[in-house]
């Protein structure tokens, strides 16, 4: 019998394909048209999985963009959601929420109002502290109730400040911050790297889990976000198996990073991802 999780990433990538991956004059939207590598590598990955769509002309970017978002969005609230017996507390998946909605990034908004006050340290500040990550996994307090339901663990006297608790007044806090990049072309990799820069600098309490998820075909474009300091935890391929099975079948050089990625913790499947979001 298969095990549930794998039969929640064969409807990930089932409902990845047309609203976010399809195929127009025998090219995958994954690929990039001017590399022929990256076309043959997208090609028999999409031919593992089952194929794709075929379209007659090819939806825009950001529409694909979209849907793979809601894709991931879909499937990390799904395979979360049964595992709770892992974890404690209530968790949502949702996007478009800035940062500054929870308890460890709340100060911003202050910071905010305060900025456009004053013209001069608007100017100094930007706006680039104000992130929206593409999807947010966020964990609500919890009442004294569920804190004390064993035993009296809290009361008004005690443990006052922390963001676990509603009656502190705590907002939700931030757990995951997911950044959604179907592929990797000219400054996304760049792009998702700030983000994950900001999240760090502008904390106050516990740092999220910071990650991407790709379906990149080209180990040399996965590297330019999964290889580096640590800013982003880890980099999610959408189907990792498949693309080592691949670049083994067509004798790619790039196998070898890959693997490096794999070995160096910088890279695992989609799979790995609700279950690396409980720890």
């Amino acid at each position: 019998m298969d095990p549930w999780l794998l039969k929640e990433r064969q409807r990930f990538h089932a409902e990845c394909f047309g609203s976010a991956i399809t195929i127009t004059a025998g090219v995958p939207s994954i690929a990039d048209s001017s590399n022929r590598p990256s076309r043959d590598i997208s090609a028999a990955l999409l031919h593992r999985l089952g194929g794709a769509v075929t379209f007659e002309v090819k939806p825009a970017g950001q529409s694909s963009g979209n849907g793979f978002e809601i894709c991931c969005r879909d499937f990390i609230e799904r395979t979360l959601a049964r595992l709770g017996h892992l974890r404690t507390g209530q968790f949502e998946v949702v996007r478009g929420r800035v940062i500054a909605d929870f308890d460890q990034f709340s100060h911003l908004e202050e910071l905010r109002i305060l900025a456009r006050q004053n013209r001069e340290l608007e100017t100094l500040l930007g706006s680039d502290y104000l992130i929206k990550p593409d999807i947010v996994v966020m964990k609500y307090p919890l009442t004294d109730a569920e804190i004390n339901l064993n035993s009296v663990l809290v009361d008004e006297h005690i443990a006052k400040l922390t963001a676990l608790r509603i009656s502190n007044g705590a907002k939700a806090t931030l757990h995951a911050s997911v950044s959604c990049k179907l592929t990797m072309r000219s400054d996304r990799a760049q792009n998702a790297r700030s983000e994950a820069l900001n999240l760090i600098r502008n904390r106050k309490g516990r740092l999220p889990h910071i990650v991407a998820v790709t379906a990149e075909p080209m180990p040399s474009r996965i590297a330019s976000l999964a290889m580096g300091t640590g800013d982003i935890d880890c980099v999610y391929h959408f189907a990792l198996t498949e693309l080592v099975a691949v670049l083994k079948e067509q004798d790619r050089d790039s196998l070898d990073l890959v693997l490096t990625m794999i070995e160096g913790k910088r890279l695992r499947d989609i799979a790995d991802l609700p279950l690396d979001l409980v720890i």
